[in-house]
């Protein structure tokens, strides 16, 4: 009798890596439905619709698609609708969330914003956005309430003052930060005032550049402290000085927080002033043809930049796109300083400039109405906002500095605020925000009165960066004491609270801030909590020198949960 053999089973085939929706590799097959709606049509087609259809027929002749995915490439997101607590926000689906009104997000893009400008802010919001608006940190300005039938009045007077909603929003080059103190500063390494201004010109609105995986972010300096967080930015243009060529850029690519935070990583060239909007364009493209689609959660250029390593996407971005190779230049140090300019400060030209802190970004149409009155009143240049939600004057006369500071203060602008409130931000919060959890602006606002009366003569600037989700809009893995937002059990009910992020720093020793294992914060015990740990801080230092961050990287974790007893 024959045996027979049963033939050995083939080798396993190795199994093909899935694609990532990289259109220069030939994945141009939508793979999601947000690159699915981009495809239909291009988000940029949104406004005609927006004028001549959906602000005469109202709300409901919106399409879905519309509404929830291209209206972002006009500033648009729908609101969070009252009524929905924290737990709702991941149980319900974002049409159940929608709100009937709108958030408008202004871009300013480093600009200076004369008194007109302003007016225009102010009366914007005084007329159709319940009063409201916020600075954000990202030099925009914010409204909510907003109707679609007011949308095309809204625009036209916004566009009177050379204001612009423009992919303000949507997977597209959001707004840029450029330094507040731009063409004005002492120490001013290069004024990069006309770069932007030709990023802007040639590339907002260009459909080559419509569509890009996700949100671009944009941040461009010449000042030695780089006051706008370039590390935390997709792209960021940085002033550095070559020893040959003289003042110039260095470029600095994958910086982003959120969910998987990643700090820039820096190329180490020299980029002229006159050649950093081609660059921009280059890096753009990069994104738009290398970046990954399937996935949401990996479309940001982090990721790409993080797989590639920096050696092999300036290779790319060099041969591919500019067809020539960039300077090398030794990368600046980065400073270790808060950056956002509150005070009265020396102008090159002898004019002064005065940075004033809105408390946690909140403000006000007719806030930015009597600032309008105070630019006219005292002749000043102009305002511009900053990347930590504060507001900058340029060219005050030194003779009226005393004056322009008490009118600043009488519409509630201070220019010599405390500590607390010049280093706090928050996000929008659950107020507005469809993705929040908790409470933000209310919640930081109670919590800088309430660290004012109990920590008031604080000898050294300690950050508090307030998210209402995980998202971290407001920076939180950067900030000296950084709050996530989420429901926390207390006494065997859930409320809200806060994940802590203890350390974190942009600039020298840039770095995530320590996250405390199963540690949480109730909302309520917030205030008691940051008053315990900043209270260890000042006992345990080894001096005023050492600052919190490197502190909090040697402290005994009882210190910075606050269970230790504190010190009297």
């Amino acid at each position: 009798m024959t045996e027979l053999l049963t033939p050995a089973p083939a080798p396993a085939r190795p199994r093909a890596k899935r694609g990532e929706g990289q259109w220069a590799l030939g994945y141009r097959e939508p793979l999601n439905k947000n690159e699915q709606a981009k495809k239909d049509d291009n988000p940029l087609n949104v406004r005609a619709r927006i004028l001549h259809t959906y602000s005469r027929r109202g709300f409901d002749s919106i399409d879905p698609a519309d509404l929830r995915g291209r209206f972002r490439w006009m500033g648009l997101y729908t609101q969070r609708a009252p009524g929905f607590d924290g737990g709702k926000t991941a149980m319900l689906a974002e049409e159940e969330l929608d709100d009937r009104f709108f958030m408008m997000r202004v871009r300013t893009d480093g600009t200076l914003l004369d008194a007109a400008a302003v007016r225009a802010l102010g009366s914007v919001g005084v007329d159709f956005a319940r009063d409201t608006a916020d600075v954000t940190d990202r030099q925009n300005i914010q409204y909510h309430w907003i109707r679609i039938e007011d949308v095309p009045q809204v625009w036209e007077r916004l566009e009177a003052a050379g204001l612009s909603t423009l992919e303000a929003c949507g997977d597209s080059p959001r707004p840029f930060l450029g330094s507040p103190l731009a063409g004005v500063a002492a120490d001013e390494i290069i004024d990069g005032t006309a770069a932007l201004e030709e990023i802007n010109r040639r590339y907002i609105g260009d459909p080559e550049y419509a569509n890009l995986p996700r949100k671009f972010k944009t941040a461009l300096t010449g000042h030695p402290s780089h006051d706008v967080s370039p590390e935390t930015n997709d792209i960021a243009f940085v002033g550095t000085v070559h020893p040959e060529h003289g003042p110039g850029f260095d470029l600095w690519v994958g910086g982003g927080l959120s969910t998987n935070p990643m700090l820039a990583q820096k190329l180490g060239v020299w980029i002229p002033l006159d050649e950093v909007a081609d660059a921009w364009a280059g890096v753009a493209a990069v994104f738009r043809d290398y970046g990954y689609r399937r996935l949401r959660s990996r479309a940001r250029l982090k990721f790409l930049v993080s797989d590639w390593g920096v050696e092999k996407f300036r290779e790319v971005l060099e041969t591919e796109y500019l067809q020539r190779r960039l300077v090398d230049c030794e990368s600046p140090v980065s400073p270790r300083a808060h950056r956002d300019h509150i005070g009265v400060h020396d102008q090159v030209d002898g004019l002064k400039y005065v940075g004033v802190a809105p408390v946690v970004g909140r403000i006000s149409g007719t806030t930015l109405l009597g600032l309008a009155d105070v630019i006219e009143e005292f002749g000043l240049a102009g305002a511009r906002l900053t990347a930590y939600q504060k507001i900058v004057l340029l060219g005050a006369d030194p003779a009226r500095i005393e004056d322009l500071v008490a009118r600043l203060d009488s519409i509630g602008l201070s220019a010599r605020p405390s500590g607390w409130r010049q280093n706090t931000m928050a996000c929008t919060g659950i107020e507005f925000c469809k993705l929040a959890i908790v409470d933000t602006k209310d919640r930081a606002r109670a919590l800088v009165a309430e660290l004012e009366q109990r920590l008031p003569d604080l000898d050294v600037p300690i950050s508090v960066n307030v998210n209402g989700c995980p998202n971290a809009c407001a920076r939180t893995q950067v900030a000296d004491i950084g709050l996530k937002g989420q429901l926390v059990t207390h006494e065997g009910s859930q409320v809200e609270g806060f994940q802590v992020h203890l350390g974190g720093a942009t600039g020298l020793g840039a770095n995530f801030g320590r996250k405390l294992r199963a540690h949480k914060v109730t909302s309520a015990g917030l205030g008691d909590y940051v008053v315990a740990v900043v209270s260890h801080y000042l006992a345990d230092r080894t001096g005023p020198e050492e600052p919190f961050a490197d502190w909090v990287a040697r402290a005994d974790e009882a210190l910075l949960r606050g269970e230790a007893e504190v010190p009297a």
